[in-house]
C-alpha cells in the first residue's frame, strides 16, 4: 500500500497535536489550523498519548472523515488529553513525560465474506485497523494495537468485539458489522523530540 502522507505531513500533525494540548491545558486556548493541502481535506484521525514508561494516558479520535484534517488533529488531541473517560485529565506538568502519537486514517470499508469464519483470513496484522458495530455497540482498535500486543487476526477480532462491549466472538455473527481501515502513524521518539513514522508492516 502506498503512502498517502509524507514524513513532513506526519511531523506537522504530531507537533500540531502537542501544541493543541499544551495551549489548551495552559490557557484554555484552542489553536487554529494554519496549513493547507491535506490539512483542509476531511480525514479521520486518532491521537494517542503514552507515558515514557509505556502506560496509555489517553486515546481519542474520529474514525470517519467528518472534520478537515487539521481541525480533526486539534480536536482529537485535546479530547485525548482531557476527555478520555478512562483517565483523569492530563496536567501541564505531565506533558514533560508524555509521547504524542498521531494516526492518520483512511476511510473505513465494511468487510464482506460469504462465511463469517473466513473473516480472519482477509485481515492483515500491521495494515488493518478494525471497527466492530452492532446496534448501539461499537468499538475501534488502531492497526498498531495488534502489532504492539502481538495479536493474530482472530485475537484482533476478539479484542475489537470486547472493546465494543460485546462478546469476544461477536464477529462470527452476521448482525455484527466489521470494517477495516489503514493508518499512517507518526510519533515523538521522546517528549517534544523528533517525529518518526511507525513502520507497522515490518513489525508483523
Amino acid at each position: 500500500m502506498g503512502q498517502e502522507y509524507t514524513d513532513e505531513d506526519g511531523e506537522i500533525a504530531t507537533k500540531m497535536a502537542r501544541r493543541a494540548i499544551e495551549e489548551y491545558i495552559d490557557i484554555k486556548l484552542i489553536v487554529k489550523n494554519s496549513y493547507g493541502g491535506k490539512f483542509v481535506e476531511k480525514r479521520g484521525v486518532f491521537t494517542t498519548l503514552t507515558k515514557t514508561s509505556g502506560e496509555l494516558r489517553g486515546c481519542i479520535g474520529f474514525p470517519e472523515p467528518v472534520y478537515p484534517l487539521g481541525e480533526a488533529v486539534i480536536k482529537s488531541a485535546i479530547s485525548a488529553a482531557v476527555n478520555d473517560p478512562r483517565f483523569s485529565p492530563v496536567s501541564k506538568e505531565e506533558m514533560d513525560d508524555i509521547i504524542v502519537e498521531v494516526s492518520l486514517l483512511s476511510k473505513p470499508n465494511i468487510l464482506a465474506v460469504k462465511n463469517r469464519k473466513d473473516l480472519p483470513s482477509v485481515i492483515k496484522v500491521g495494515r488493518d485497523g478494525l471497527i466492530a458495530e452492532r446496534d448501539s455497540y461499537s468499538g475501534l482498535l488502531l492497526p498498531q494495537v495488534a502489532v504492539d500486543e502481538k495479536m493474530d487476526q482472530k485475537g484482533f477480532l476478539n479484542a475489537v468485539c470486547w472493546k465494543a462491549g460485546m462478546e469476544p466472538d461477536c464477529w462470527k455473527d452476521s448482525d455484527t458489522s466489521i470494517s477495516t481501515f489503514s493508518a499512517e502513524v507518526f510519533y515523538e521518539v521522546e517528549p517534544r523530540g523528533p517525529v518518526f513514522r511507525k513502520n507497522l508492516a515490518s513489525e508483523k
